[in-house]
Protein backbone atom coordinates (compact mmCIF):
# COMPACT_ATOMS: atom_id res chain seq x y z
CA UNK A 1 0.00 0.00 0.00
CA UNK A 2 1.12 3.91 -0.37
CA UNK A 3 1.06 6.84 1.64
CA UNK A 4 -2.52 7.49 2.94
CA UNK A 5 -3.27 3.32 3.54
CA UNK A 6 -0.36 3.23 5.81
CA UNK A 7 -1.16 6.18 7.54
CA UNK A 8 -5.03 5.44 7.89
CA UNK A 9 -4.41 1.79 9.01
CA UNK A 10 -2.27 2.88 11.89
CA UNK A 11 -5.37 3.61 13.93
CA UNK A 12 -5.05 7.17 16.07
CA UNK A 13 -2.02 7.10 17.81
CA UNK A 14 0.37 9.95 16.59
CA UNK A 15 3.47 8.11 16.97
CA UNK A 16 2.64 5.09 15.01
CA UNK A 17 1.18 6.57 12.74
CA UNK A 18 4.46 8.74 11.60
CA UNK A 19 6.49 5.22 12.54
CA UNK A 20 4.52 3.72 9.99
CA UNK A 21 4.58 6.42 7.37
CA UNK A 22 8.45 6.64 7.35
CA UNK A 23 9.37 2.50 7.85
CA UNK A 24 10.76 2.49 4.24
CA UNK A 25 13.61 4.45 5.25
CA UNK A 26 14.10 2.48 8.46
CA UNK A 27 16.18 -1.01 7.02
CA UNK A 28 17.06 -4.06 9.14
CA UNK A 29 17.20 -3.80 13.17
CA UNK A 30 17.33 0.17 12.94
CA UNK A 31 13.78 0.33 14.13
CA UNK A 32 15.06 -0.83 17.31
CA UNK A 33 16.61 2.59 18.06
CA UNK A 34 13.32 4.51 18.46
CA UNK A 35 10.65 4.69 20.92
CA UNK A 36 8.32 1.48 21.16
CA UNK A 37 5.32 3.69 19.57
CA UNK A 38 7.28 4.22 16.64
CA UNK A 39 8.87 1.04 16.11
CA UNK A 40 5.27 -0.33 16.55
CA UNK A 41 4.36 1.82 13.34
CA UNK A 42 7.49 0.71 11.52
CA UNK A 43 6.86 -3.17 12.40
CA UNK A 44 3.20 -2.80 10.88
CA UNK A 45 4.29 -1.01 7.99
CA UNK A 46 6.32 -4.32 7.16
CA UNK A 47 3.13 -6.87 8.13
CA UNK A 48 0.90 -4.76 5.50
CA UNK A 49 3.11 -4.70 3.20
CA UNK A 50 3.95 -8.28 3.41
CA UNK A 51 0.56 -9.07 3.65
CA UNK A 52 -0.69 -7.07 0.46
CA UNK A 53 1.82 -8.56 -1.88
CA UNK A 54 0.39 -12.17 -0.91
CA UNK A 55 -2.97 -11.26 -1.00
CA UNK A 56 -4.97 -12.85 -3.97
CA UNK A 57 -7.05 -10.22 -4.96
CA UNK A 58 -3.93 -7.06 -4.95
CA UNK A 59 -2.38 -10.05 -7.69
CA UNK A 60 -5.07 -10.09 -9.71
CA UNK A 61 -4.50 -6.24 -10.17
CA UNK A 62 -0.94 -6.31 -10.52
CA UNK A 63 -1.08 -9.06 -13.01
CA UNK A 64 -2.90 -6.66 -15.45
CA UNK A 65 -0.08 -4.34 -15.09
CA UNK A 66 2.56 -6.78 -15.32
CA UNK A 67 3.12 -7.33 -19.07
CA UNK A 68 3.61 -3.73 -19.40
CA UNK A 69 5.21 -2.77 -16.54
CA UNK A 70 7.00 -5.82 -15.10
CA UNK A 71 8.39 -5.95 -11.51
CA UNK A 72 6.81 -1.76 -10.81
CA UNK A 73 3.35 -3.32 -11.49
CA UNK A 74 3.17 -3.51 -7.69
CA UNK A 75 4.06 0.04 -6.86
CA UNK A 76 1.57 1.01 -9.74
CA UNK A 77 -0.98 -1.02 -7.45
CA UNK A 78 -0.29 1.08 -4.50
CA UNK A 79 -0.53 4.17 -6.21
CA UNK A 80 -3.81 3.22 -7.58
CA UNK A 81 -5.34 1.79 -4.45
CA UNK A 82 -4.88 5.00 -2.57
CA UNK A 83 -6.93 6.81 -5.33
CA UNK A 84 -9.49 4.57 -4.33
CA UNK A 85 -9.02 4.96 -0.79
CA UNK A 86 -9.25 8.64 -1.69
CA UNK A 87 -12.26 8.88 -3.27
CA UNK A 88 -14.27 6.74 -1.00
CA UNK A 89 -12.75 8.01 1.87
CA UNK A 90 -16.29 8.88 3.79
CA UNK A 91 -16.89 5.19 3.67
CA UNK A 92 -13.92 4.49 5.70
CA UNK A 93 -12.96 7.76 7.87
CA UNK A 94 -15.65 10.23 9.85
CA UNK A 95 -13.25 12.45 9.45
CA UNK A 96 -13.01 14.60 6.07
CA UNK A 97 -9.95 13.40 4.17
CA UNK A 98 -8.60 17.70 3.83
CA UNK A 99 -8.83 17.93 7.77
CA UNK A 100 -7.31 14.19 8.11
CA UNK A 101 -4.57 15.24 6.22
CA UNK A 102 -3.71 18.74 7.44
CA UNK A 103 -3.86 17.04 10.90
CA UNK A 104 -1.27 14.83 9.83
CA UNK A 105 0.89 17.44 8.08
CA UNK A 106 0.93 18.62 11.39
CA UNK A 107 2.05 15.93 13.22
CA UNK A 108 4.79 15.59 10.92
CA UNK A 109 5.74 18.94 11.58
CA UNK A 110 6.05 18.77 15.62
CA UNK A 111 7.75 15.01 14.99
CA UNK A 112 10.36 16.28 12.07
CA UNK A 113 13.25 15.64 14.27
CA UNK A 114 12.33 11.81 14.35
CA UNK A 115 12.07 11.41 10.40
CA UNK A 116 14.71 10.07 8.37
CA UNK A 117 16.77 12.68 6.56
CA UNK A 118 15.39 11.31 3.01
CA UNK A 119 11.98 11.71 4.53
CA UNK A 120 12.90 15.25 6.17
CA UNK A 121 13.85 16.47 2.26
CA UNK A 122 10.60 15.21 0.79
CA UNK A 123 8.05 16.76 3.56
CA UNK A 124 8.13 20.11 1.64
CA UNK A 125 7.33 18.65 -1.84
CA UNK A 126 4.92 16.69 -0.31
CA UNK A 127 3.04 19.30 1.46
CA UNK A 128 3.50 21.51 -1.24
CA UNK A 129 1.46 19.25 -4.00
CA UNK A 130 -0.54 17.92 -1.35
CA UNK A 131 0.00 14.27 -2.60
CA UNK A 132 -2.77 13.08 0.13
CA UNK A 133 -5.41 14.74 -1.09
CA UNK A 134 -4.27 14.97 -4.93
CA UNK A 135 -4.61 11.28 -4.66
CA UNK A 136 -8.61 11.65 -4.35
CA UNK A 137 -8.58 12.81 -8.36
CA UNK A 138 -7.04 11.19 -11.64
CA UNK A 139 -5.18 14.32 -12.69
CA UNK A 140 -3.62 13.97 -8.77
CA UNK A 141 -3.28 9.84 -9.48
CA UNK A 142 -1.35 11.12 -12.56
CA UNK A 143 1.09 14.00 -11.23
CA UNK A 144 2.07 11.34 -9.02
CA UNK A 145 2.67 8.73 -11.58
CA UNK A 146 5.16 10.83 -13.48
CA UNK A 147 6.57 11.56 -10.14
CA UNK A 148 7.29 8.30 -9.77
CA UNK A 149 8.74 7.72 -13.49
CA UNK A 150 11.51 10.29 -13.08
CA UNK A 151 12.70 8.38 -10.12
CA UNK A 152 13.11 5.54 -11.80
CA UNK A 153 14.94 7.94 -14.48
CA UNK A 154 12.08 7.11 -16.88
CA UNK A 155 12.76 3.14 -17.21
CA UNK A 156 9.52 2.31 -15.26
CA UNK A 157 6.96 4.10 -17.47
CA UNK A 158 4.66 4.12 -14.87
CA UNK A 159 3.34 7.27 -16.21
CA UNK A 160 1.02 5.65 -18.81
CA UNK A 161 -0.03 3.75 -15.97
CA UNK A 162 -3.03 5.87 -15.92
CA UNK A 163 -4.07 4.46 -18.93
CA UNK A 164 -4.70 1.23 -17.31
CA UNK A 165 -6.65 2.99 -14.90
CA UNK A 166 -9.23 4.54 -16.97
CA UNK A 167 -9.66 1.77 -18.84
CA UNK A 168 -9.87 -0.76 -15.97
CA UNK A 169 -11.27 1.62 -13.53
CA UNK A 170 -14.26 -0.50 -12.13
CA UNK A 171 -12.03 -3.86 -12.09
CA UNK A 172 -9.12 -2.02 -10.04
CA UNK A 173 -12.16 -0.16 -7.60
CA UNK A 174 -13.69 -3.50 -6.71
CA UNK A 175 -10.38 -5.11 -6.70
CA UNK A 176 -9.42 -2.47 -4.04
CA UNK A 177 -12.61 -2.58 -1.95
CA UNK A 178 -12.74 -6.42 -1.64
CA UNK A 179 -9.05 -6.40 -0.73
CA UNK A 180 -9.54 -3.14 1.45
CA UNK A 181 -11.71 -4.68 4.03
CA UNK A 182 -9.49 -7.91 4.46
CA UNK A 183 -6.65 -5.42 5.33
CA UNK A 184 -8.22 -3.27 7.91
CA UNK A 185 -9.10 -6.77 9.96
CA UNK A 186 -5.46 -7.67 9.11
CA UNK A 187 -3.98 -4.61 10.36
CA UNK A 188 -6.08 -3.93 14.09
CA UNK A 189 -5.25 -7.44 14.83
CA UNK A 190 -1.67 -6.62 13.99
CA UNK A 191 -1.96 -3.63 15.71
CA UNK A 192 -2.58 -5.46 19.11
CA UNK A 193 0.02 -8.10 18.50
CA UNK A 194 2.61 -5.65 18.38
CA UNK A 195 1.35 -4.03 21.25
CA UNK A 196 1.70 -6.30 23.41
CA UNK A 197 5.19 -7.92 22.03
CA UNK A 198 7.46 -4.51 20.85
Amino acid sequence: MNYLAHIYLSGENDLITIGNFMADGIKGKNYSKFSKQIQIGILLHRQIDTYTDAHKTVRLSTKRLHEKYGHYSGVIVDILYDHFLAKNWSKYCNIPLDIYVDNFYKSLKIHFDILPLRVQKMLPYMMADNWLLSYATIEGISKILVGMNQRTKNRSGMNEAITELEAFYSEFENEFSAFFDDLINFSKQKLIELSISV
